[in-house]
């Protein structure tokens, strides 16, 4: 199926209508201003092109955004829909120009809903001020991606984000109930609700979740609540081999017939690099061969006690060099800033680099790649950090190169490649939690089949017949 990749330049006159509906504070195309707006957190000396749109738009409200699209529309004039800038798939980098469209003025929170254990939030919400807002109630929102002090909902939704607590608590289309979505053609619809259950129609909620700003834009998100826990604990636990580290998992979870809220794993390379970015030191950073991170939840202290306890003795029979307890907030926040900023920690140390792939396999696979992505970079001649969500099999890999190397680029997309091979042989896929977008867009049909990637145009061009919105996303289309 082919689709129509032929638009209209946005002109002097089109600014105009832009003014028109956003205002003059909501329309700019100061070069420096739509620049950045045009990027996200993918470095942009890893595209070929320089991807820039011609005007950026400050939405304010949902029917703002609907005159946008019906306008769009009419003239063929491309729309790519920003959050926070956060991502790391290129989703918010405009493919065609166009239009950018930023929701960061569409910052509310709505409504928190305590009898309904829901809060509705508008898509420019910051995702720690959510779990913020619903702690001041007792409650808590379970989506938790690492970037939650930077990234916007709205991102997290369009990318169906993931994160920490995923092995717990799911990733966070679990957690939405309902949204408000302006279509393709300007059309404003409700998809769910408040209701846990709901089989009438489709089930539109799930696929907008996950589908990239592709097929509508979010103006507003009803969000599952959850009873927050009295008490946390996390601990530490080096590994002297990173099987041994792996191996732990299952039994963990087995053995101690629970399952943690987090389980999170950091490769030597990673944790030293964090060490050196931060300017701390964590315990066996240089003996051991992988680290593992777990947290714990509890309503009461002592029994909480007791299963870290156990957990601990478990870790021991299992290898592990040493348990470390982490359970007042000074260590407990040291231990997560650790772990978040890894991605970072890597950026600083090697940046020529294909920042932050998020393969995931099943969970069970993860010694085994890690093995073969030691003899991919031995035979390709790259370095690498790995670290991720273990409990869930979502791994972050970067690749890198420590020297200056004109060929860096094709060196580095050799051991992707053979690393994208090894992850399709292991029962794996592209993508976890941040996306295809554009970065990866190539690579996509060697995760889906032939009627999968002709199904996805199909939905999207049923949304979208003028394919307007984000358009070049997912899935190749020539």
């Amino acid at each position: 199926m082919k689709a129509n990749f032929s638009y209209s330049q946005v002109t002097e006159k089109t600014i105009e209508d832009l003014i028109s509906v956003f205002g003059g504070s909501g329309v700019s195309v100061d070069k420096e201003k739509v620049a950045a707006y045009s990027k996200d957190e993918v470095a942009v000396h890893l595209w070929d092109k320089n991807y820039e749109a011609e005007v950026v738009c400050f939405a304010e409200n949902a029917e703002q955004i609907s005159a946008l699209m019906k306008y769009a529309n009419r003239h063929r004039i491309p729309v790519t829909p920003r959050g926070a800038g956060t991502g790391l798939s290129g989703g918010a980098v405009p493919a065609y120009r166009g239009i950018e469209l930023s929701l960061e003025r569409m910052n509310r929170i709505l409504e928190l809903d305590a009898a309904n254990l829901t809060m509705t939030v508008e898509p420019g919400v910051v995702t720690a001020e959510i779990n913020k807002t619903a702690a001041a109630a007792n409650l808590m929102y379970a989506g938790d991606p690492c970037s939650g002090d930077a990234s916007f909902i709205g991102g997290n939704v369009a990318e169906n984000a993931g994160g920490n607590k995923v092995v717990k608590y799911g990733a966070t289309g679990n957690h939405v109930l309902g949204m408000e979505v302006v279509l393709p053609d300007g059309s404003i619809s409700w998809f769910g609700g408040k209701r846990r259950k709901d089989v009438t129609g489709y089930d539109f909620v799930h696929l907008m979740t996950g589908s990239e700003g592709t097929l509508g834009i979010i103006t507003k998100i009803i969000l599952r609540l959850l009873p927050s826990y009295s008490f946390a604990a996390d601990l530490l636990v080096p590994f002297d081999s990173v099987k041994r580290a792996i191996d732990a998992v299952p039994a963990v979870i087995t053995k101690g017939k629970t399952i943690p809220c987090s389980i999170e794993f950091m490769d030597k390379c990673s944790m030293m690099l964090t060490e050196q970015y931060l300017r701390t030191k964590f315990p066996f950073s240089h003996e051991a061969e992988a680290h593992l991170i777990l947290q714990f939840e509890g309503n009461d202290r002592e029994s909480l006690a007791d299963e870290i306890e156990k957990i601990g003795d478990i870790c021991m029979e299992e290898g592990a060099l040493e348990v470390f307890v982490a359970d007042n907030r000074t260590t407990r926040d040291k231990l997560w800033k650790g772990r978040k900023s890894a991605a970072e920690a890597v950026w600083s140390y090697a940046p020529t680099q294909i920042a932050n792939e998020d393969i995931v396999i099943p969970a069970s696979e993860i010694a085994v790649f890690m093995e073969g992505l030691e003899k991919i970079s031995r035979a390709d001649s790259v370095k690498y950090a790995a670290y991720g969500h273990v409990g869930d099999g979502n791994m972050h890999v970067t690749l890198y190169v420590e020297e200056e190397n004109k060929n860096w680029r094709e060196i580095i997309e050799k051991a992707r490649r053979d690393m994208y091979d090894m992850v399709k042989r292991l029962g794996g896929t592209l993508t976890g939690e941040h996306g295809v977008g554009l970065k990866r867009l190539m690579y996509a049909p060697q995760f889906l089949d032939a009627a999968q990637v002709e199904l996805i145009r199909r939905v999207k061009l049923a949304f979208d017949p003028n394919n307007i919105l984000n358009p070049g996303k997912i899935v190749p289309w020539t």
